[in-house]
């Protein structure tokens, strides 16, 4: 197996998820910024590495299995960063909440797809669960677009302007609830599907 460019740009968001991470916990000045664009550049690639693949013609089993492995890896792990980094207005609990519901889920297809696996079937990932991705991914960058704002454009919004920013807030607060819902229902619609491979 030939490591790919599309390959290479898959496993760089491993790499930025952690880069990403350590900077949400800094506080020194635009650490906030970096964080939010190495984001969004990290989150780019989730849709060109399968766009390049395809254009040159190296659509793999490895680029497919690493690169929805790589999405639930950068996600969880800026999840865990954003209720650890109190992100959500001292909502932390019911963040927590909601992110073990998503980890309990991913868990739970991932068991049941090497369950398939293991009887030589496949379970690809259906339009439900690439919304759910969408919106994860929309809920991070506006959280974390929040704090950008918050921390190194503050002097922008004085007094009650700042209300921008709490919309921002509120804004990622509610995509990760949708997140979540989406990621619950997903999992349903992936079980009742395919849940015979664990079921027999």
């Amino acid at each position: 197996m030939r490591f790919t460019i599309a390959n290479w740009m898959t496993v760089s968001r491993v790499p930025a998820m952690f880069i990403i991470v350590w900077l949400m916990n800094r506080s020194f000045n635009w650490a906030a910024t970096i964080a939010f664009w190495l984001f969004i550049a990290a989150a780019l690639t989730d849709w060109f590495d399968g766009m390049v693949a395809r254009a040159r013609g190296e659509v793999s089993s490895f680029g497919r299995f690493m690169d929805a492995v790589i999405d639930k890896v950068m996600i969880i792990g800026l999840m865990i960063a954003l209720v650890v980094g109190k992100y959500f207005m001292g909502h932390e609990v019911f963040a927590m909440g909601l992110l073990l519901c998503i980890l309990g889920r991913e868990f739970a297809v991932s068991g049941m797809r090497m369950a398939a696996a293991t009887k030589g079937l496949v379970v690809e990932a259906d339009q439900g669960g690439k919304v759910k991705t969408f919106v994860q991914l929309n809920a991070i960058g506006w959280l974390m677009g929040a704090r950008m704002m918050s921390r190194d454009f503050g002097d922008l919004f004085p007094g009650d302007d700042r209300v921008i920013i709490s919309v921002l807030q509120w804004m990622g607060m509610g995509l990760y609830a949708l997140s979540a819902v989406l990621t619950i229902t997903s999992g349903v619609s992936y079980f009742r599907r395919h849940g015979h491979v664990v079921l027999e």
